[in-house]
């Protein structure tokens, strides 16, 4: 079970949407406790950011969850995996897949999976900037809803292109944040998935010179780097 996260932002909303999004939870799945409210100050004199202490609730293990038979045992991650594999197959794709550890960034709750397809020539799977290996993850976790008739947090990678990815976001976000405390200036990033945006926002989390910010809705939703007023 994850543990209890602080998190700062301008008001107490943006704090609560930064949390939920670092943690990859709903609303519904954390206790969340005021800190601090914050103000914005006169032009900008003794201004104040909003804290929030969010804590992840336990999942409730007496609701149904899954829709099986009495005494009927499922091993979810092989279900996921058998049904990646049966869509491979159906793309007429030469490919393995592995269950692995959830990367960093990733839901990472109990039930979370964390697959990853090896073979040559994959590049087909993951497309332009991982749109084709997002659609991928999103077409698994509806089959294997639909089978459990409970969502269930899926991660599919190709020949480690996340784990790559993430860590040049992390260098990335780690480069503007030195210029926006040089240059006194924010910076928006492109828009990214939620788990990239999480990355983002966990990689500056405790710098003690910017805060991250998400904006924007839907796909074209960005982070943000801003100078961390003192």
């Amino acid at each position: 079970m994850q543990e209890s996260r602080e998190v700062r932002g301008r008001t107490v909303e943006e704090a609560t949407e930064r949390a939920l999004e670092e943690l990859g939870l709903r609303r519904d799945q954390v206790e969340l406790t005021v800190i601090r409210k914050g103000k914005t100050g006169f032009f900008g004199l003794g201004s104040e950011e909003a804290a929030v202490l969010v804590r992840p609730l336990k999942q409730n293990s007496e609701e149904p969850t899954e829709a099986i038979e009495p005494n009927e045992e499922i091993d979810t991650a092989a279900l996921a995996k058998e049904v990646l594999e049966d869509l491979l197959r159906l793309m007429n794709l030469d490919a393995t897949v592995e269950v692995t550890a959830c990367l960093e960034g990733e839901a990472q709750d109990a039930k979370s999976i964390s697959l990853d397809v090896k073979g040559d020539d994959l590049g087909v799977l993951i497309g332009r900037r991982g749109e084709t290996l997002a659609s991928l993850q999103y077409i698994v976790r509806l089959i294997v809803a639909r089978y459990q008739r409970a969502k269930v947090p899926i991660s599919i990678d190709v020949e480690g292109y996340k784990q790559r990815r993430y860590g040049m976001l992390r260098e990335l976000a780690v480069r503007l944040a030195q210029k926006v405390k040089t240059t006194g200036q924010s910076t928006v990033l492109e828009p990214m998935p939620p788990d990239e945006r999480r990355i983002v926002h966990l990689a500056l989390s405790i710098s003690p010179d910017v805060t991250t910010q998400s904006i924007g809705e839907g796909e074209v939703r960005k982070v943000a780097i801003v100078p961390r007023k003192h």
